[in-house]
């Protein structure tokens, strides 16, 4: 059975430990995940899951054993840091799992206070590393796009709901027919973003996109209103729902062809070219950040410092 206990501290604070063998932290991270997390999506688990693995790995091999405090945490930090060399992003990341993990054992009284707390991740990046297209490639690009075949019109639309419309791969993968809807106030189409798991925000289509996806669908027969917005046309797939790794692959070849791929310039990009769109334009900082889905003000003012990029040709 797991043992907690109060200890003097190194600053003569008394520290509340916890003592768990790796089985029972096994179990108290399988509860975590299953009770803690029971209304997070499925994507959002697994990066959890994925990120406390790591603390598993790093508890067992560790030669002071873990006991909760908040030395133990950072000690764990600085194994992210230095041993395993990863981006801060992503220490960030797995920390804050822990801080979750660690909150949970705060709410079932395993421990008094969130030891974690205290540890702070590193610092939220002041840009992305993902670059933007420039006006003139976003020009090249779509003047490259072929509108012959199915593939060829589905591939243009995808691009337009990225590049216009601020979606994600995994929005546009996740997207059905029953989704689209015409208002007074114009087209919409309801999307369960990352972290999601419904389909409860709503992404406003413009006039150009939706022709592009018009386009598309006429090229279509017989679709349903269960079917997804966009399927693949190979001879043994047809009809059936797209994943992100083919909409990746999809997109990096338009990218290729037109001869705007370079280094920083993922399919991704198209997403973050829309917010510089939607700023060179005049659109509010506010309302970017509601067409984008951030949940925070701080995330759309990344783009906003960013917004001349978009007329360079670097």
């Amino acid at each position: 059975m797991p043992r907690s206990e109060v200890v003097a501290g190194s600053e003569n604070e008394q520290d509340e430990v916890l003592d768990l063998s790796i089985l029972e932290l096994q179990s108290r991270i399988q509860n975590f995940l299953g009770e803690y997390l029971s209304e997070r999506s499925r994507e959002t688990v697994g990066t959890y899951r994925r990120s406390l693995n790591e603390f598993e790995r790093w508890f067992v091999k560790r030669s002071v054993h873990c006991r909760f405090r908040s030395s133990d945490i950072e000690a764990y930090k600085k194994y992210l840091m230095f041993e395993k060399g990863l981006h801060e992003v992503s220490v960030s990341t797995y920390l804050t799992a822990v801080r979750r993990l660690c909150q949970y054992l705060v709410d079932v009284g395993l421990l008094g206070e969130n030891p974690a707390r205290s540890v702070k991740g590193n610092r939220r990046p002041t840009s992305h590393s993902r670059k933007a297209l420039t006006r003139t490639e976003v020009e090249v690009l779509l003047g490259s796009l072929p509108d012959e075949t199915e593939i060829d019109l589905r591939d243009r639309a995808m691009i337009y709901l990225m590049l216009y419309g601020g979606m994600s791969e995994i929005e546009i993968v996740r997207a059905d027919m029953q989704d689209l809807d015409q208002t007074l106030l114009g087209w919409y189409l309801r999307v369960q973003g990352k972290g999601h798991t419904a389909k409860d925000q709503q992404v406003p289509i413009d006039l150009p996109v939706i022709n592009a996806i018009r386009l598309y669908l006429d090229a279509r027969q017989r679709i349903r209103p269960e079917d997804p917005l966009f399927v693949s046309h190979g001879h043994r797939s047809d009809g059936q729902r797209l994943n992100t790794r083919s909409v990746r692959s999809r997109i990096n070849h338009h990218l290729t062809v037109a001869g705007v791929k370079r280094p920083g310039i993922s399919p991704h990009s198209l997403t973050h070219t829309a917010a510089l769109i939607w700023l060179n334009d005049g659109m509010s900082v506010e309302d970017v950040r509601r067409r984008m889905r951030h949940g925070t003000l701080d995330t759309t003012m990344i783009y906003f410092k960013q917004q001349g990029s978009l007329s360079s040709s670097e």
